[in-house]
């Protein structure tokens, strides 16, 4: 399993943050793979629903619904031209506070969580957006990123889950650190 994971960091680098271009037919299809093939993407959306395991109820509903509308709202500020400052640096910044959270297992208040993941997520959905005015349906292309994240979380959630005895805590905690340096990769490569 360490090797599998070694290698997946190894190869990080070289395919974060390349999200303008990736919008060739725009439908449903392009949209839900985006999320799923973008490794930066799959770091912070699965460190959410971590987080929202290891916070507990009620964040384990509010952060993956938090997420993905914010993530609309996001969008549509990039299809509509609004510029964002920073967005992969904001991106990078998800995947290494998020994770960090997860290895720390950070249970701040709910407002504080919850305002986190939705910053986080404009910046995601920023990068969604700005490529939507050229894809051939939007509306299909947005349908497929939102389903896509929620599959994500709900990822996440389960492997949270899975890990709540004691015995599995320090791989949970140690999954928080790998996200971590994921999205510190990201930053820096």
């Amino acid at each position: 399993m360490l090797r599998v994971i070694t290698a997946c960091l190894i190869l990080l680098p070289g395919v974060a943050l390349a999200h303008p271009g990736h919008v060739a037919q725009g439908d449903f299809t392009t949209g839900f793979l985006h999320p799923m093939l973008g490794p930066d993407h799959v770091l912070a959306m699965v460190a959410v629903g971590l987080w929202a395991a290891v916070i507990g109820s009620p964040a384990t509903w509010l952060l993956p619904l938090t997420f993905p509308l914010a993530m609309l709202a996001g969008g549509a500020l990039g299809a509509f031209g609004v510029a964002l400052p920073a967005v992969e640096a904001g991106i990078a910044a998800s995947a290494i506070v998020i994770g960090v959270a997860v290895m720390l297992a950070l249970r701040p208040p709910m407002w504080l969580a919850t305002l986190a993941v939705a910053v986080f997520a404009v910046f995601h959905g920023h990068a969604h957006g700005t490529e939507m005015p050229g894809a051939a349906d939007p509306f299909r292309y947005a349908l497929g990123f939102v389903l896509a994240t929620v599959l994500l979380h709900l990822v996440g959630i389960g492997l949270g889950r899975m890990t709540r005895s004691a015995a599995l805590t320090l791989p949970l905690h140690g999954l928080g650190g790998l996200i971590a340096v994921g999205g510190l990769g990201f930053l820096v490569g």
